[in-house]
């Protein structure tokens, strides 16, 4: 496969994790190119549920390398309570997880910014995690970064340096908010607090620090197997994303070239993962929602168990938007979409579909028939009931002019319930 981008072509949660799991048994390693742990993966195999916010989904696989490039923000504790709850179900990323020296960290204060600006009336629905705020310090060119773990002065300079501003912010906003400015910590005690955790978390994370980019130009040389895999989804995306209801990093297919380090030549194929229906978690504008309380709106949530991985809010649900999967094609270049959750489906009496908006924007629907079979065990294109196969050519009908056809279907979460529609080519 040699060099694959999977990317989500919705608002994410669209099952990317399942499916660069997938993907992963044929790997030599899997790449995580942007987004931090404001993301979760969710991986089922054998009915047993992991879900990841950081490592590449490719953890499962014990001879498979993981690696977290210059792209991705990372909070380090996160990131160790993966690593030994990973290890508590047996699997160990010991000498094959790797983090970017280049990767900017998630600090305290970026927590705090978060939470505070999304108390205000300037909320956009994050998950405050702290992701946004810690990009913005890596654009002022002023983060802590993984590498800066090797020499502990270095982030104490930093910090010396360019905590003024946040801690700025911080009671600005605070006292915008009408809360206590003296919760947040002066510049010396969030030096205190960064020698505190480097005692406690970030002395763990020295061993896994290296040239990441170095070492996949490399593989790339040697002709191994990469995956590279995204968080969230295409039109969460910063630059092409419904602004500013988007993340703070690149979601496309292009951003797996800057965030891995990775030239655009080098890619060998980009996969789309499109859910059967749309879902989008936090604000910002969804054409084809359906009111939560409808019937349709509670089928979707329940059997679909929309609720967010990292988060576990309630997902926003509407039918599927042909024309925002176009877009997402068209931006990222895809050749494959794997469409997942048509096990959802099952049960509604008709399916509407948006092929496109009028000049209001209003979407402009056709109507399929639905089905009542349940199709989780169905594991060839020819045993799904006839307007299952019909909804998901209608799909591919309206994308085949992209150069781009529907290749795998997925019918459930586990590992097992994906198959593909044609031969590898």
């Amino acid at each position: 496969m040699p060099i694959t981008v999977v990317v989500g072509t919705q608002w994410g949660d669209e099952g990317k994790g399942k499916c660069v799991d997938v993907l992963a048994a044929k790997a030599d390693a899997v790449v995580r190119f942007q987004g931090g742990n404001n993301a979760g993966h969710t991986l089922v195999v054998g009915g047993t549920k992991t879900v990841l916010h950081l490592i590449p989904s490719g953890a499962l696989y014990d001879e498979v390398d993981c690696y977290l490039t210059r792209g991705v923000v990372i909070h380090p504790r996160t990131l160790l309570d993966e690593i030994r709850g990973l290890a508590e179900c047996g699997i160990s990323v010991s000498k094959r997880l790797f983090i970017s020296q280049r990767a900017p960290l998630i600090m305290p204060w970026h927590l705090e910014l978060d939470a505070a600006r999304e108390g205000g009336e300037g909320a956009i629905g994050t998950t405050k995690r702290g992701i946004g705020p810690c990009y913005e310090q890596f654009a002022a060119r002023q983060a802590i970064v993984a590498g800066d773990l090797l020499d502990p002065d270095r982030a104490v300079e930093k910090i010396e340096r360019f905590y003024a501003e946040r801690l700025a912010a911080l009671k600005s906003l605070a006292r915008e908010h009408g809360t206590d400015v003296d919760e947040y910590a002066s510049v010396s005690q969030a030096v205190e607090r960064f020698r505190r955790n480097y005692d406690d978390v970030y002395t763990e994370m020295v061993d896994y620090v290296c040239d990441v980019e170095s070492i996949l130009q490399r593989r790339i040389r040697n002709g191994d197997d990469l995956v590279l895999e995204g968080a969230q989804g295409t039109f969460l995306d910063v630059g092409m994303g419904t602004y500013p209801f988007v993340t703070s990093s690149h979601t496309t297919a292009a951003g797996a070239c800057t965030g891995a380090g990775i030239a655009p030549r080098d890619l060998d194929s980009v996969v789309g993962i499109c859910k059967a229906y749309t879902t989008r978690v936090g604000d910002g504008p969804m054409p084809t929602e359906l009111d939560e309380d409808s019937a349709v709106g509670k089928h979707l949530r329940e059997v679909g168990h929309e609720f967010g991985a990292t988060t576990g809010r309630p997902r926003r649900c509407g039918w599927l938007d042909l024309n925002l999967l176009r877009r997402a094609v068209e931006i990222n270049g895809c050749e494959k979409i794997v469409l997942t959750k048509l096990d959802v489906l099952s049960g509604l009496d008709e399916l509407l579909v948006a092929t496109d908006y009028d000049d209001d924007g209003q979407p402009i629907y056709e109507t399929l028939p639905g089905w009542s079979q349940r199709i989780t065990g169905v594991r060839h294109p020819s045993d799904l009931p006839s307007e299952a196969r019909d909804y998901v050519q209608f799909i591919e009908d309206h994308i085949e002019a992209l150069s781009c056809r529907i290749h795998q279907v997925s019918v459930g979460p586990d590992r097992d319930q994906i198959f593909s529609l044609r031969q590898e080519t």
